[in-house]
């Protein structure tokens, strides 16, 4: 859990979509805020896609890989997984290989309703990367589908908090350049 005063009521964090995580708005990062739920919810899903999004948000690096390395001989094909794999690499720091796919992602699956969650995702990898113009440009384009397609308000918010914190993040480094 995080320790920023900014943020302490985590009412203000967006959900992630899964009981007990919600999005850290300063990292941008999924993060555990209710262990109880969160592992309650964990033990009771089948689910290979939420198992994966859970060990990564509790850092569970390794685990996360051997999961989505068995779920994927099972379903080759999954876009899910394949975002997943592609966060799995931010998680490890191999932010430009998370980008690369992600990006090739964004490619495929263009003009279709799975576009706008590619972009989230690639918004968060470029932000992990210190590339906070394009977390902005990314962020903004998942958010103009997200509000076009008459999404759910949880995820207009989500895409909201993380354009404004790339923006922020882009206003800081222009002015110390």
């Amino acid at each position: 859990m995080s320790s920023y005063s900014e943020f302490s009521d985590y009412s203000d964090w967006p959900d992630a979509g899964f009981p007990g995580i919600a999005i850290n708005p300063q990292t941008l990062l999924c993060e555990v805020i209710d262990e109880e739920a969160c592992e309650q919810a964990f033990q009771a899903s089948s689910d290979d896609g939420e198992r994966v999004f859970v060990l990564l948000a509790r850092g569970e690096n390794n685990r996360a890989a051997e999961l989505i390395a068995e779920a994927r001989l099972a379903d080759p094909g999954s876009l899910r997984l394949r975002i997943l794999e592609a966060d799995l690499a931010r998680s490890v720091h191999e932010t430009e290989r998370a980008i690369r796919r992600l990006r090739n992602l964004v490619t495929e699956y263009r003009d279709s309703h799975w576009e706008s969650v590619i972009r989230q995702h690639l918004g968060k990898a470029y932000f992990v990367a210190g590339q906070y113009q394009s977390a902005a440009s990314s962020f903004s384009s998942a958010l103009n589908q997200r509000v076009a397609a008459g999404a759910e308000a949880a995820l207009i918010y989500s895409s909201t908090v993380a354009l404004q914190r790339a923006r922020e993040m882009v206003e800081r480094a222009e002015s110390v350049a």
